[in-house]
């Protein structure tokens, strides 16, 4: 009887996972279960869904290459790839030490998707991230300079957990682009984790 009333307040009170959470149980005969276990049951579902979305839109902000899951790392290919320390930064220690970490070596062996299975794998892990390609972001920098939004695109690279950064020697850097460089580390030495 009470059934379609506390649906909807759910569901106004934006409690859309325990909402849906509570129609699956009435639907289903759980009488075995008492009322703490039946609401455990609710307020699990809702911090899933939560946790849920919450990874979807780190996700999508940080801007990773597709498809790069740490699950999916090939230990086979041939690249020089240590397994074991791959698997330490996977655990996420470098982030909580607020390290950086530079992938080295020839074109094609996988250094983008390396770095940005770390960094799917500390959104996963609750923190922010994003990727750039040095050149892009040089350019965005420049036009920040030119508009009066540098000192704001500073602040917004430097809040992003891990910041990984690509594509490093397609060009040589001027003294502008070294300086903006500087700055964008400078800014995130030993507060948080680049991933180059």
């Amino acid at each position: 009887m009470l059934n379609h009333p506390t649906y909807d307040k759910l569901t106004r009170l934006k409690l859309f996972g325990m909402a849906r959470a509570f129609a699956e149980q009435s639907a289903l005969d759980l009488d075995h279960l008492g009322f703490e276990e039946r609401l455990g049951l609710l307020v699990e579902h809702e911090v899933s869904e939560r946790d849920g979305k919450a990874l979807a839109l780190r996700l999508q902000r940080a801007k990773l290459k597709p498809n790069t899951a740490a699950e999916d790392t090939d230990y086979r290919h041939a690249r020089g790839l240590d397994k074991a320390l791959f698997q330490r930064l996977l655990a996420g220690l470098w982030l909580k030490e607020k390290q950086n970490v530079l992938l080295t070596g020839p074109t094609g062996v996988g250094k983008t998707w390396l770095a940005c299975a770390l960094a799917h794998q500390a959104c996963r892990m609750g923190r922010s991230a994003y990727y750039v390609r040095l050149p892009r972001m040089l350019d965005e920098l420049a036009i920040g300079r030119a508009d009066g939004r540098y000192m704001k695109l500073l602040k917004q690279l430097a809040k992003i957990d891990v910041l990984v950064i690509d594509d490093w020697g397609l060009a040589v850097l001027d003294d502008a682009h070294r300086r903006d460089l500087l700055e964008v580390l400078d800014d995130r030495h030993g507060v948080t984790s680049a991933n180059i």
